[in-house]
């Protein structure tokens, strides 16, 4: 009778360990709505859901070139004779009002997405407009890969290249890197080309510009080849991470894809880390189409069901470990990690949204940025989802670079309200985040919200008076603008 009672008490345990993770993701998804915040006509957002501003209008440009061009160069000579400016804008995720000018024309480019792939020197040329995605997708027939990009693929080319993003790819510069060259139209709706051969001033200033300096329309970027990856991880202390980050992958010949990420649930906050990587293995890795397919709305949920909930974030922690433990020696393919969309993060409470933040650290302050910036994190009521590391390499290639040396990227998502209470909070809090990168002689990304003055942000970027004085050199009558721009200037 004993043995019995014994057995009902751990299928009782047992139940009740199952049950309460998945009651508490299915009250997220019960709370969550799929009816999208409409944009009112007349008007432009970003993904920051908070820069809702009125434009003049709207135009997305066709995808044939030679139509494009001939439109775009009425629209330059309309906006003139008009006395209005022009933002550019692609997928739209810097989240400071970069593509987007109060009662301004803003251009679509994201039609403009044409490419082609030259196989003798493994080059793409593909239009600005194109999402990563689709880059992915049409390398993948013929065995390449993107050389250097972001963790998500849902975003532009142009636009990446526009804020010169980073990637996880090991030894890497940012993307600006793997830019052969591009075509540009200027203020006078001239087609010219920018390498570090031919206008090369330019093409540093484009490169990392924010589309203060011309319409950036074809670009030739260098591709590498697919790989099959096998996935490891490892388990660590952060005061440790430099030291395994040396042995496990700078010493590793075979490791092609890497990041980090720390632990962010109050009970040993900032005390865990994993390192996170990617090796080859010698088989020829399957088409996107054959790899298996993957539960991303689960994903999603157990990501989103985090948010503002300490169990929530234990819940995650735990089952991302226990996922690298069964997923463990799995083999992917390099185009199948990189074609991940930002919708497996997507917030769908139409009450909040996500923002994020980018700092980059020199190695030797490290382990001193993230004992610095515990008590900040702690002693704020925002409510951070994510802290993810990834290595940059330095930036030869940009004007305005964030990567002056090699450095480390920790890449914070928060989520907010959108009231004035929590924005007013976000901005104090990101003050002080950047005023611990700068006394850890670090850097912070520009294409977020613009909570930091033009003081404080010359403290960063020095270079900025020069590179504004530069934008009117080639732009002299403002056409190119945007809230960025406003604001720093």
């Amino acid at each position: 009778m004993k043995k019995k009672y014994i057995w009902i008490l751990i299928i009782l345990v047992i139940v009740v360990f199952i049950t309460i993770p998945v009651c508490h993701v299915l009250k997220t998804k019960l709370n969550e709505t799929d009816k999208k915040t409409d944009i009112p006509n007349g008007y432009a957002n970003d993904a920051s859901q908070l820069n809702l501003t009125k434009v003049d209008t709207i135009i997305k440009v066709p995808n044939d070139k030679k139509e494009m061009i001939n439109q775009l160069k009425e629209v330059l000579k309309y906006a003139q004779k008009h006395h209005l400016k022009i933002s550019i804008a692609g997928a739209q995720h810097s989240m400071g009002g970069h593509t987007i000018y109060p009662d301004g024309i803003v251009l679509n480019m994201l039609p403009y997405k044409h490419m082609s792939l030259d196989e003798v020197n493994n080059v793409l040329i593909i239009g600005s407009g194109a999402l990563w995605q689709d880059a992915i997708e049409y390398l993948d027939q013929y065995g390449k890969s993107i050389a250097v990009m972001q963790a998500f693929s849902s975003f532009s080319v142009g636009g990446s290249i526009s804020v010169n993003g980073h990637g996880w790819q090991k030894d890497s510069a940012p993307i600006s890197s793997s830019v052969l060259s591009f075509t540009l139209m200027n203020y006078k709706g001239e087609v010219i080309t920018c390498s570090r051969d031919k206008n090369p001033e330019l093409f540093k200033l484009v490169l990392g510009g924010y589309g203060l300096f011309g319409i950036i329309l074809e670009v030739k970027l260098k591709v590498v080849d697919n790989k099959a990856l096998q996935f490891k991880y490892f388990r660590l202390s952060p005061e440790n991470y430099i030291s395994y980050y040396k042995k496990l992958i700078l010493d590793n010949p075979k490791v092609n894809l890497v990041f980090g990420r720390l632990k962010i649930s109050n009970k040993e906050f900032l005390e865990e880390a994993t390192l996170n990587f990617f090796e080859e293995v010698d088989q020829k890795p399957l088409p996107i189409h054959e790899q298996n397919n993957k539960n991303e709305e689960t994903k999603r949920l157990v990501f989103r069901s985090s948010v503002r909930s300490e169990y929530g974030k234990r819940l995650r922690w735990d089952l991302e470990i226990g996922m690298n433990k069964i997923t463990k020696h799995n083999v992917f393919s390099r185009n199948e990690l990189l074609n991940d969309h930002v919708s497996l993060i997507e917030n769908k409470d139409p009450n909040s949204t996500d923002l994020l933040q980018e700092y980059f650290i020199p190695e030797r302050n490290f382990n001193q940025f993230i004992k610095d910036i515990k008590p900040v994190l702690l002693q704020s009521k925002l409510d951070l989802l994510n802290i993810t590391i990834r290595a940059v390499n330095k930036d030869e290639d940009t004007y305005m670079s964030y990567a002056k040396e090699d450095v480390f990227g920790f890449v914070f998502l928060f989520n907010q309200k959108k009231n004035e209470k929590e924005e007013k909070e976000m901005k104090v809090l990101t003050n002080q985040l950047v005023d611990v990168a700068i006394k850890n002689n670090g850097t912070f990304y520009l294409p977020y919200r613009l909570h930091i003055d033009r003081e404080k942000m010359r403290k960063v970027y020095p270079e900025s008076d020069e590179f504004f004085r530069l934008k009117k050199k080639y732009d002299p009558t403002e056409l190119f603008r945007n809230q960025f721009y406003d604001h720093y200037k």
